[in-house]
């Protein structure tokens, strides 16, 4: 298995704002490179052929229908599976030359199904982003230096007066935002989100969406990617999208670019109408395309 260089994975974010025109850093290695990935499970092919490059600065989402494999390709960039075939890489190590459970602990996973089961404070759940664990380590105590970095993320996060409230007491969104911050302890290179704006009231989703285009300008050379099927859930910030549909990219590049309403349609099998206004896609079924507001 190959050694995973801390100095090639991380530190990334350092909380300094930059001009928002810096593009990637193209001249760096990718963060990940997917090529001609198969998934099959029980002989059903979940994913076909697929190909995805992610360079630092950038931001992605995947978007399709419930079942067009989202999830599944987002596992095997997290390094949590391997392909049936084609080549996975994640921050230059390739999946089956490297420990996976190492490389793991590099990339910043938010799973909102996050299985904690004691009353921890928000800047304990958070801190348990070093140990990447669920609870506290016993006789593990961070250093002054740490909490100093959980509060700034905290304060980050909008979540600044709640960093003394307890788990149980959170509502759904906060959680979700500790639990970004806890996946930015390790100063990870990615950042990969499975539809955080699930089951949040339109509050939660606003405040979500507002802090991570706050990440994206803050921490500029930060990569990542956002799995959803709601275009509304997209930050200003999105930088490239891919669609998925049955397994397969429909299409894959800039945003500006794939996020037509005729892609769209195709992507999701129905007749949509996108716009947007302030950086912000909104989606309408049915009715001819129109032009899109920039």
């Amino acid at each position: 298995m190959g050694h995973l260089r801390a100095d090639r994975l991380g530190p990334r974010c350092h909380g300094r704002r930059q001009p928002l025109g810096a593009g990637p850093l193209v001249s760096t290695p990718p963060v990940l490179r997917v090529k001609d990935v198969d998934v099959v499970r029980n002989g059903t092919a979940i994913l076909s052929e697929v190909s995805l490059t992610v360079h630092a600065g950038e931001h992605w989402a995947l978007l399709g229908a419930n079942g067009a494999g989202k999830s599944t390709l987002l596992g095997l960039l997290g390094a949590l599976a391997h392909p049936t075939r084609g080549t996975v890489e994640v921050l230059g190590h390739q999946l089956g030359r490297v420990d996976m459970r190492e490389l793991r602990s590099y990339v910043g996973h938010v799973n909102p199904r996050h299985d904690l089961r004691s009353s921890l404070e928000v800047r304990d759940v958070v801190l348990t982003g070093l140990t990447n664990t669920i609870e506290r380590v016993p006789r593990w105590e961070p250093t002054p230096e740490q909490i100093a970095t959980a509060d700034r993320l905290i304060g980050l996060l909008g979540l600044g007066d709640r960093r003394q409230a307890r788990w149980p007491t959170l509502s759904q969104g906060e959680r979700g935002r500790s639990l970004i911050a806890r996946a930015l302890m390790p100063s990870p290179r990615l950042l990969l989100l499975d539809e955080p704006a699930t089951g949040l009231d339109v509050a939660g989703r606003e405040q979500l969406i507002e802090r991570l285009d706050t990440l994206q300008q803050t921490c500029t050379d930060l990569a990542s990617v956002l799995v959803t099927h709601h275009l509304e859930e997209l930050p200003p910030g999105t930088t490239h999208v891919m669609l998925l549909r049955g397994g397969r990219c429909l299409a894959s590049g800039p945003a500006d670019e794939v996020l037509s309403s005729d892609q769209v349609s195709r992507c999701f099998d129905h007749p949509v109408r996108l716009s947007r206004v302030e950086g912000r896609w909104s989606v309408r079924a049915g009715g001819p395309v129109g032009p899109r507001v920039g």
